[in-house]
């Protein structure tokens, strides 16, 4: 039980570091707190509101996980180096893979509220 303790607190510090000071995380967290109101109004089902809540979510833990590889990657180097900017570039392009994944997501709830039919 300690352990699982201890890793809630250890979430928690993550939490208030990235929302003090990581701009992404803020205007990802932003978008959350956006998104659960909107959600509601577009979203036809409890299944839709969840998949557009989900899909914030699922971006912001790409976003975290994107953050913990760029300081691991500081913390190993701050020198250029090849192998490094391959991993930070890669982390960087699983953020926007999701964010087109989220937007998409959000884009055919949207057109199905407003044309009525499914897509």
């Amino acid at each position: 039980m300690q352990r699982l303790i201890s890793a809630f607190y250890n979430s928690i510090r993550a939490f208030r570091r990235l929302a003090g000071s990581e701009t992404a995380f803020q205007q990802e967290l932003l978008l959350l707190l956006v998104s659960l109101p909107v959600a509601w109004f577009v979203s036809t089902s409890w299944r839709g509101y969840a998949l557009l809540v989900g899909a914030v979510l699922v971006l912001m833990l790409v976003e975290v996980l994107n953050t913990g590889i760029e300081a691991t990657c500081d913390a190993v180097s701050r020198e250029f180096n090849i192998d490094i900017q391959l991993a930070k570039d890669c982390g960087s392009l699983a953020v926007l893979i999701t964010s087109v994944l989220t937007a998409g997501v959000w884009l055919i709830a949207v057109v199905e509220r407003i044309t009525g039919a499914p897509i």
